[in-house]
């Protein structure tokens, strides 16, 4: 049986939204962060992909986030996480020569070694997140009151969210190993992090997310308490007509109503849209069983998600377990 309906997802200080690729995991990360802010958080949405999404989804006309981020929408602030720049910033923090640190990090030898390094872009990108939330304001209060993270997808997720804890258990000291210390009691704390799976309700994507839900639980101390389920097929007939197909079935086959198609032809695509809901729904009660964990479905919007307006669909659809009104 599932669990329980968990706790406000804006509880949390930082949200981690994975999924496999093309469940619109991003426009979830986008979804959510808008909702909170909306909700009256203080948001910071970081993106750690190479090619920038967010700020085309939450403004369509702004110019991209980059590094050091841009305000989008009121209290919603996007960033892309450069391991570049933030490891440059790391360096220049700690070796305190920042124009010389940079001056290496531009030589194309050393660019090319370090992209053949395993681990160190998880890291830097995990180790920065650990500085966002850390943030605060003059007075004391935290600069950002909830981060969401548009993560790596479902394939790769594991291995980035556990960089920190093969960091520690292979460094007995020093700086690196005290910082992903640091990391790593973030990410394990349930209070503070949560990982969000995002899936659909079809076979690959429903088994790769339970997959994800049984290593997330075997290898990481990530807390994951529930799972978003994107673009659900809503029922096909109103109240009153949930037998139209078999309804138009017995009509005759010609028969015609002015400038519909033929009853036959109506009575195919009404049966179509009703094999569509129920295979849809039986991949929702499939992973609902294969995981355990309570489901949000998100609607699937036939026009797509092209800018803020279908977004705060999505955003009203995410608050579904007693979540403040916006």
């Amino acid at each position: 049986m599932p669990e329980a309906a968990p706790a406000s997802l804006l509880d949390r200080r930082l949200v981690i939204v994975t999924g496999k690729g093309g469940t619109g995991k991003t426009t979830v990360a986008a979804a959510l962060a808008l909702a909170a802010a909306r909700a009256g958080r203080r948001v910071l949405l970081a993106e750690v992909a190479r090619d920038e999404a967010l700020v085309r989804l939450l403004a369509p006309d702004s110019e991209p986030a980059g590094y050091a981020g841009r305000v989008v929408r009121p209290r919603l602030r996007v960033m892309q996480i450069d391991p570049f720049e933030a490891l440059a910033e790391y360096l220049g923090l700690q070796l305190r020569v920042p124009a010389l640190v940079r001056r290496v990090l531009r030589n194309r030898g050393f660019r090319q070694l370090m992209a053949a390094s395993p681990g160190w872009r998880e890291l830097i990108t995990l180790g920065k997140l650990w500085h966002l939330e850390q943030m605060e304001e003059a007075a004391g209060r935290p600069l950002y009151d909830f981060l969401v993270v548009d993560a790596p997808a479902t394939g790769h997720s594991v291995a980035f969210l556990n960089v920190p804890r093969v960091v520690v258990s292979a460094l007995r000291t020093g700086p690196l190993r005290r910082h992903s210390l640091l990391v790593e009691e973030m990410l394990e704390d349930p209070a503070r992090t949560l990982l969000l799976p995002v899936a659909l309700a079809e076979e690959l994507p429903t088994r790769e997310t339970a997959e994800l839900v049984d290593r997330v639980r075997e290898e990481a101390g990530i807390a994951v308490d529930r799972i978003v389920v994107n673009a659900v097929v809503p029922p096909p007939f109103p109240a009153g007509l949930e037998a139209l197909d078999q309804q138009l079935r017995l009509l005759p086959p010609d028969a015609h109503f002015g400038a519909l198609p033929s009853a036959g032809t109506l009575a195919h695509c009404a049966g179509f849209l009703r094999a569509r809901h129920e295979l849809n729904q039986g991949y929702v009660s499939l992973l609902e069983e294969l995981t355990g964990l309570p489901l949000v479905s998100l609607p699937y919007l036939a026009d797509g998600v092209e800018g803020p307006e279908a977004l705060g669909v999505l955003a009203e659809a995410l608050l579904g377990f007693g979540e403040p009104p916006a």
